[in-house]
């Protein structure tokens, strides 16, 4: 269990350091910055490469929705749910740490601004409603749950989960960014929460009970479909 629960922790700082420095530190650079395109890819690269590192050993959740939609699938135990949150949102939090301490070495800091939390309302990246927010959260979870359970069905092609997994997170991120800067995670909201300024601890409800709500959605729907196959 241990080396399962480091796995987890270090899949989702990979997450959290990878998706959001890619956000703080590179996106809005002067004629060289990666934009909004470059963001989604790399979450999506965070995810499939860690999902080919250590994914054969926790099964590469990183991600609190997909672990619960996991185990309302039947692919997890329900008794192994909170230790991976656990590692999850550890992992998220050091994460975050780390890309702090970076970024508050710029010679020009004064302060780290949203720091690629997800938010609504003044929050939102296009100032969508907390309704916008809550329906693209719940429908992008319940969809990357789908995604997972297919791919790595014993159906599905071997070998090819975490390009299919990874390129699904990277489409999320291409529609929902504008909406609330992508979450789909509780554990990567909570980690730059922590240090944001701003409004981001006060909806961290959010981006824990939409994604939960769509984590679970998701694999109900991925086990009507499939209960005949």
């Amino acid at each position: 269990m241990s080396s399962k629960l480091m796995a987890e922790f270090f899949g989702t700082f990979w997450l959290v350091l990878g998706g959001c420095g890619s956000a703080v530190l590179a996106a809005g650079v002067a004629d060289v910055g990666i934009g909004w395109l470059g963001v989604s890819l790399a979450f999506g690269l965070t995810v499939l490469t860690m999902a080919y590192t250590v994914g054969h050993i926790s099964g590469g959740h990183f991600n609190p929705a997909v672990s619960l939609g996991l185990m309302i699938g039947g692919r997890f135990p329900a008794k192994d749910l909170i230790p991976y949150w656990a590692a999850q949102v550890f992992g998220s939090m050091a994460a975050a740490a780390v890309l702090y301490l970076i970024v508050s070495g710029a010679p020009d800091f004064i302060g780290v601004g949203s720091f690629a939390s997800n938010g609504y309302g003044d929050a939102s990246p296009e100032g969508y409603s907390m309704l916008s927010a809550l329906v693209i959260e719940i429908v992008m979870t319940a969809f990357f749950i789908l995604i997972i359970l297919g791919a790595t069905s014993d159906k599905a092609p071997a070998g090819f989960a975490p390009i299919a997994i990874g390129l699904g997170l990277t489409l999320i991120h291409l529609v929902s960014i504008p909406v609330t800067n992508t979450s789909v995670n509780p554990a990567r909201s909570t980690g730059v929460a922590l240090f944001a300024d701003g409004p981001a601890l006060s909806q961290l409800w959010l981006f824990w009970v939409a994604p939960l709500i769509g984590g679970a959605l998701g694999a109900m729907i991925w086990k009507i479909m499939s209960a005949d196959k």
